[in-house]
């Protein structure tokens, strides 16, 4: 058959990908939640912003937009567990009002 050959190279140009995305590390990605669109309380960001976020001009759009959506409606929220938000918080809102979002949509800075 003639064809095999072509039906395992389109097998492993399919799984290739991913199988390597499972192996890899996160790249920064925001959790916003998207199951509590309007949630009552912030939860811990995990990952640091990667490069979706900070590439500039490679950067995501919709990833950025929902990130910035995300706080504008929801940061002065206070976070599930009572503590006070964690470095990897404080990126996250960094980047926030770095790339324009008003600190207004903001807790204020901890003394």
């Amino acid at each position: 058959m003639t064809t095999r050959p072509a039906h395992l190279l389109c097998l492993i140009l399919l799984v290739g990908p991913l199988s390597a995305a499972c192996g890899a590390e996160p790249d920064g990605s925001f959790d916003a939640r998207p199951g509590t669109p309007t949630p009552s309380c912030l939860q811990h960001q995990v990952n640091d912003p990667g490069a979706d976020y900070t590439g500039g001009e490679k950067s995501d759009p919709r990833a950025v937009l929902e990130m910035m959506r995300f706080y504008t409606a929801n940061g002065t929220k206070a976070y599930c567990d009572g503590r006070p938000p964690t470095d990897t918080d404080r990126r996250w809102t960094g980047l926030y009002v770095a790339l324009g979002g008003d600190a207004g949509h903001l807790p204020p800075p901890e003394r």
